[in-house]
C-alpha cells in the first residue's frame, strides 16, 4: 500500500462522513467511518481470552421532553458519569443497533452492552469457533440477515464487521465462492456518467456478474447496494491484505481473468436471507434482548457453488480427493 493511496483513502472516508449533512434529504443515516474505525480495528490476540457480553435495554429520557438532554444522560451513563467517555462508547452502541445515536430521540429504545472497550469480537454474532471451516485456511463469511461479515482462519474466529448487501431489486446471491482479482482501486461500471461511484480495496469474487467486496458510504438501514457488498474503510482494506486473491499467469489484479487460472482464492459464504430493510441484531425479549447468533452449516462445502467457476473447482477437489484414496 503506498502513502499516495493511503492519503487519498483517508480522504474519501471524510467525504463518505459527510453523507450525514445530506442524510435527510437522502432518508439515509450513513455511518461515521472515522468513529467506526476506531471500535473495528480492535481485534487481536487469541480469541479465547474475550469475555462474554450481556445486554440490557436502554430508554432515552428526560422529564422535559428535551432529546438533547436525554442524549446527554445516556452519554453520562454509558461512560459511567464521564460525558466524553460516554460518547465514544455510544459509537459501538449505534453500530450494534445499526442506527446513528445522533438520530434517536426521547423514548427511542436502543440495546447497550454490559462491558465497553473490549476486543469487537465480544460483541460478535458469528461463533468464535467454526468446527467446520478447520481446513481452511481461511474463510471468508457474508450473512445477509444481519447485513454483517466474518473472517476465520482455521475454525477461529478473526474478525468480524458490519456490511451492506444488493438491494431487492439486485440482491447479492447466496452461494459458495471464492476471491477472484483484487484491485486497490476502481470506479464502477455501474456509475452516472456525471457522477463517478469510486470503489476502494476491491474484491472480486463472482466474476460473471460484477460483485466485489469494497469499501463505500455505508447506510444503516441494511441491504442498499447494486449487488455488491459494501464495507467500511478499515474493513475493506484489512480483508484486501489478509485474503487471498486467486493466482493467474498474468498475476492477481484486475484484468487477470483473462489469464490460465492457477489456484483459486480464499473462499467465500454467502448465506442468510435479506432483512428487506434495517437488520435487527437482537432478539428483543420482554426482559432482556438477546444478540442473535449466526448459524453456520455443518460444513463450507454444504453450501451450494455459486457460480460454474466453483463447481469446476468441486470436480477438481472431488477428483483429487479419489484418486489419493486409490
Amino acid at each position: 500500500m503506498t502513502a499516495r493511496i493511503e492519503t487519498v483513502s483517508l480522504a474519501l472516508i471524510v467525504v463518505a462522513s459527510s453523507f450525514l449533512v445530506g442524510s435527510s434529504a437522502l432518508g439515509q443515516e450513513f455511518i461515521n467511518q472515522t468513529e467506526a474505525t476506531q471500535i473495528v480495528s480492535n481485534q487481536s490476540g487469541p480469541v479465547e481470552d474475550i469475555p462474554d457480553v450481556y445486554y440490557q435495554y436502554y430508554v432515552l429520557s428526560d422529564r422535559r421532553g428535551n432529546t438533547n438532554l436525554a442524549r446527554n444522560t445516556m452519554y453520562k451513563v454509558l461512560g459511567n458519569g464521564d460525558v466524553s467517555l460516554g460518547k465514544k462508547r455510544s459509537v459501538l452502541v449505534g453500530l450494534l443497533n445499526r442506527t446513528l445515536i445522533g438520530s434517536l430521540s426521547v423514548g427511542d429504545t436502543v440495546v447497550v452492552p454490559n462491558q465497553y472497550d473490549l476486543d469487537f469480537r465480544a460483541y460478535s454474532p458469528f461463533p468464535r469457533f467454526y468446527a467446520g471451516g478447520r481446513e481452511f485456511d481461511k474463510l471468508f463469511i457474508i450473512d445477509k440477515s444481519i447485513q454483517a461479515f466474518a473472517a476465520y482462519e482455521k475454525g477461529r474466529l478473526t474478525r468480524w464487521g458490519i456490511v451492506n448487501t444488493g438491494a431487492k431489486e439486485s440482491p447479492t446471491p447466496n452461494g459458495r465462492y471464492n476471491f477472484n482479482w483484487r484491485t486497490e482501486y476502481r470506479i464502477s461500471s455501474l456509475s452516472p456518467r456525471d457522477e463517478p461511484w469510486e470503489m476502494w480495496w476491491v474484491f472480486n469474487f463472482h466474476q460473471s456478474r460484477g460483485i466485489h467486496i469494497h469499501q463505500f458510504a455505508m447506510p444503516t438501514g441494511g441491504p442498499t447496494s447494486h449487488g455488491c457488498v459494501r464495507l467500511i474503510d478499515d474493513d475493506a482494506m484489512w480483508v484486501y491484505g489478509w485474503a487471498d486473491a486467486w493466482k493467474t499467469t498474468a498475476g492477481d489484479g484486475f484484468g487477470s481473468e483473462t489469464a490460465r487460472l492457477i489456484s483459486p482464492g480464499t473462499t467465500v459464504l454467502v448465506i442468510g436471507e435479506d432483512p428487506g430493510m434495517k437488520p435487527e441484531p437482537f432478539i428483543r425479549k420482554k426482559r432482556i434482548p438477546v444478540l442473535k447468533m449466526i448459524e453456520f452449516p455443518e460444513h463450507p462445502y454444504d453450501v451450494p457453488p455459486g457460480t460454474p467457476q466453483q463447481e469446476m473447482f468441486d470436480r477438481a477437489r472431488l477428483a483429487q480427493a479419489s484418486e489419493s484414496t486409490r
